[in-house]
Formats: C-alpha cells, structure tokens, sequence
C-alpha cells in the first residue's frame, strides 16, 4: 500500500497520532462544508437533474456508474455535467455534443472525455461553476442531466450517494480523515448506493497478452487487485497524472512486457501512442430497483 492509502485505511501507529493531531482541522474543514452546503440558495432548474456523489474523497465508481445509467436513455436528449478535473482548459467547455466530440482530452479531462467516447449520443458539458453547466445543457435542448460528484450542490436533484466497499478506518473528514462531509450526511440522500449489494463491477481484458505490466492514473488503485490477472509488476502514478511515453518504454523494458495492462480512464491519455496496450474494460451490474427509482425521477417524479 502507498503512504496515502496507509494513513486513511489501515494507519499505523505514528499515522494515528497525526490523524489526531489533525483532528480540530478536520472539524473545521467538516463545519464548513456543511454551513456551505446548508445554506446556499435552492435552485430549481425545471428539468431533471440526477446527482451522482459520494462522501468520500479518490475513487468511488462514479464516472462508469454515471455511464451505465445514462446507457439507459439512448432516446433522449441527455448531458453529462462534471468539473473537468485536471484539464488543462478554462470555463466552460462542451466536450461533446450528441456524441460528436468537439474537444481534445486535455481540453476535457480524463472522466468527461471517457464519458463522451462511452457514450455517443451524449452531450458532456465541463465547467468549475456547475450552475452554469446545467444551464448551457437547458439551452442545448437537454432533456436530462446527469452530474458527476453533486451531492454538495444545493440543487433541485435527485441525490444518488455512492457507498464503497471498503470503508476508511476512521469517520473523520480531511485531513484526519476521508469524508468531505461528516459521515452523518448519508442520511440525506435520496439513494444510497452501496458498492457490492447495489452493484458490482465486471471486469474483462481486452487485448490481452503473455506478459503485461499493470500501469494506472487512478485514485486507490489497490482496488483493481480483485481483477487483476497474472502481471509482471505494477506501475502507479498519481491520480490523474499525465504519463512520458519515453518513461513507459523504458519500463516495459525493465520488466519485459509485452503490453501495458491500464484502465479505461488511463487508455483516454495513451490512444495514438504506439504503445502495446491490455484493457481493464469494466462494466456495473446495477440492481433493478435502483434502475426503478432514477426512470421513475427522470420520467416525471421530479417535477413531483
């Protein structure tokens, strides 16, 4: 496990006394969030809007659960709203527009970009202001919009709050702890979905070959260890980080792959790059009832 992974799962014992050293800052972080979320203004944008969040920070599944949902609406006229995380452009940027791509993947981010090539009669909208996101998607004719990571928005929406599997060791918000909010907050979602009883992941490998090396961007990638086949060794950059082509050859060699074992979002960054590359395609088998409850918000509940 890396230090990060570490001190939020399984801390030792110098990592818990500076989790409780921290502990007066993750209060305040914790207030904050709340009083912010409490008592910012409602807003009703006259359309169904559906929030997938969570309350932790790192990877929770919510880019390929937005996926599989919005896969249900091949019919409608639906937008993707998220922040665009890492991107190396500005405002607000339609990435797609009913599947026609209009941005490079720097320009949109790793998720939105995945998102828009998963999906191609979907319109993916980026902005750090998200009013004004799903605003731009009213306009385009939108008749849904789906918005990755909205649970602190104080939107007229539909409140999915994904759960993981795996818990951080202690309930504290950061830095003590993983929670953005205090864990409380759970109880105000209109959904909760719970990794494993809700759903689970699917995995299979696309191009596989006799020696891969496992090589990932991803936030807490020791969850990948489930699925993972036989590999050589295994690669981990930071969340999001941009990878040197120069850097990975050179690792291949040391391990003698035959390919690059990587994930969905990391293969968004290394399309064109000559490179031999394995895929971790991953898909969620979703209850049927939590299917119900979004097709009933979208087709009229919202406007309840």
């Amino acid at each position: 496990m890396r230090f990060i992974e570490t001190y939020f799962y399984k801390p030792t014992w110098w990592q818990k006394i500076i989790i409780f050293f921290l502990l007066p800052l993750s209060c305040f972080y914790c207030l904050i969030a709340f009083l912010k979320r409490k008592l910012a203004p409602r807003i009703d944008f006259g359309l169904p809007v559906v929030s997938v969040g969570n309350l932790v920070v790192g990877g929770s599944g919510k880019t390929p659960f937005i996926i599989e949902i919005a896969r249900l609406y091949p019919h409608k006229k639906i937008a993707v709203v998220s922040r665009g995380y890492k991107r190396t452009s500005k405002g607000l940027i339609i990435v797609s527009q009913e599947g026609k791509i209009l941005c490079s993947q720097e320009e949109a981010g790793d998720e939105p970009y995945l998102i828009a090539k998963s999906l191609p009669y979907v319109s993916v909208i980026v902005s750090k202001r998200r009013k004004e996101a799903i605003l731009k998607a009213k306009e385009m004719g939108c008749d849904a919009v789906f918005l990755d990571d909205g649970f602190r928005f104080s939107f007229k929406k539909l409140n999915i709050v994904l759960k993981p599997k795996l818990e951080p060791y202690y309930p504290f918000c950061l830095p003590s702890g993983m929670y953005r909010e205090w864990r409380g907050s759970y109880g105000e979602a209109d959904v909760i979905v719970q990794e494993g009883v809700d759903y689970t992941r699917e995995v299979s490998i696309r191009d596989e070959s006799e020696r891969m090396l496992l090589l990932t961007a991803i936030a807490n990638p020791s969850r990948l260890d489930e699925f993972l086949p036989s590999v050589v060794g295994k690669v981990y950059y930071a969340d999001h980080a941009r990878f040197d082509l120069s850097e990975l050859r050179a690792k291949m060699q040391e391990f003698n792959a035959t390919s690059l074992l990587v994930t969905s979002k990391d293969l968004v960054k290394l399309e064109g790059s000559g490179i031999p590359l394995s895929v971790l395609e991953l898909r969620l088998q979703i209850q049927d009832g939590i299917i119900c409850q979004i097709k009933e918000y979208i087709e009229g509940g919202w406007n309840a």
